[in-house]
């Protein structure tokens, strides 16, 4: 387990991660298409279910290339501009030496040790215990840690956070996890324009000007418009579990680089202890959750629907295969850890998804 940091093989199966995401992609985005010719159909004409399904096939054969240029353009504004939406979803801002030279010195010496580029520092003021990595190409990497971590760990602990974070970076974990949040935002937009948003047709009215074939045993649209709404549920679902897995199967290999880069598995044990016990930031959208080096979601999460693996595990996979000691690490005062913040009053769509709870306008 411990050889994770720099694994060849690892940086080659992300990178087989990333194809088998892009062909996965690519059968979501024609199912997504198909739901959609099905309530264009449906809500077009009360024919047949099979006539319905027929012309749904037509439109897709027919409109799949400016479906796939529209996802290709989506792709491309977010692979632009992925780190300015993260750093606003985050709340993460760039920090110099001056401002935070522990920090700097600790991820500087970190780099120099193995020779890796040192990627760009960043802060997020909340008084949680969290950190996570993001970028998808050298020179664009960074490490965001927040205020209470920097304040609440000592040096050997914040250098086992920061050790964590850069085995992400250096073994392509970050470029995988963009790479699935941006096209599950696409499923995310749909579901949500669809799903959310959907006032259902019962009482619609199909145009009249229906073929003899189609007013002979018509009655299909309701069952269409089920079908099409539950392809892009589906969809949706897959995306979101996928990310999840992904999220899940890399914590425990950062764990092991951060115990080979710093040769400390106690420290990592122990940041792991306090960052559990106060890493809940309500305000981060559920789509950014994964990136964190613990989930700074509210409610405690489990099965296929976590984007982590428990603490527990991850510390007994730390002491049987690192030679850590669990030592459990005593609380931090009360009164030094403020309480999780209002969550933020408004975030950008491409950084919402359904599981989000709906956003307050300017009035409410």
């Amino acid at each position: 387990m411990f050889k994770a940091y720099g694994l060849y093989t690892h940086i080659q199966a992300n990178r087989m991660r990333s194809a088998f995401l892009l062909a996965g992609f690519v059968a979501l985005l024609v199912a997504l298409m198909f739901s959609f010719s099905l309530l264009y159909e449906a809500l077009s004409e009360d024919a047949r279910l099979d006539v319905i399904v027929a012309r749904a096939v037509r439109d897709v054969e027919q409109g799949w290339p400016l479906a796939f240029a529209a996802a290709g353009l989506w792709f491309c504004i977010a692979f632009l501009f992925h780190q300015n939406m993260i750093d606003y979803a985050t709340r993460s801002a760039g920090i110099s030496r001056s401002e935070a030279p522990r920090l700097y010195n600790l991820l500087e010496n970190l780099c120099i040790s193995r020779g890796i580029p040192i990627p760009q520092l960043k802060i997020i003021e909340d008084g949680a215990l969290n950190a996570f990595a993001a970028g998808i190409r050298e020179g664009h990497y960074s490490v965001s840690v927040t205020r209470g971590l920097l304040d609440h760990l000592d040096d050997a602990e914040v250098e086992a956070v920061l050790a964590h974070e850069l085995t992400h970076i250096r073994n392509r974990d970050t470029q995988l996890m963009v790479i699935a949040t941006i096209f599950a935002g696409i499923f995310a937009f749909a579901a949500d324009l669809t799903l959310r948003n959907w006032n259902f047709p019962f009482g619609f009215a199909p145009r009249r000007d229906r073929s003899r074939e189609d007013r002979d045993g018509g009655g299909g649209a309701a069952l269409a418009i089920i079908i099409a709404l539950a392809i892009i549920a589906l969809s949706f679902g897959v995306s979101v579990l996928i990310r999840f897995a992904i999220s899940r199967s890399r914590e425990y290999l950062a764990d092991a680089g951060s115990v080979e880069l710093t040769k400390n598995p106690d420290a990592m044990i122990s940041a792991l202890r306090k960052i559990s016990a106060y890493s809940v930031m309500p305000d981060i959208p559920s789509r950014m959750q994964a990136f964190f080096i613990e989930s700074p979601a509210l409610l405690p999460e489990s099965g296929w629907l976590s984007t982590h693996p428990s603490v527990e595990n991850r510390i007994e996979a730390l002491v049987k295969f690192g030679g850590g000691r669990d030592l459990p690490a005593p609380p931090a005062p009360p009164e030094v850890l403020p309480s999780p913040p209002e969550p933020a009053s408004f975030l950008p769509p491409d950084m919402r998804s359904p599981l989000d709870p709906p956003q307050p306008g300017p009035w409410g």
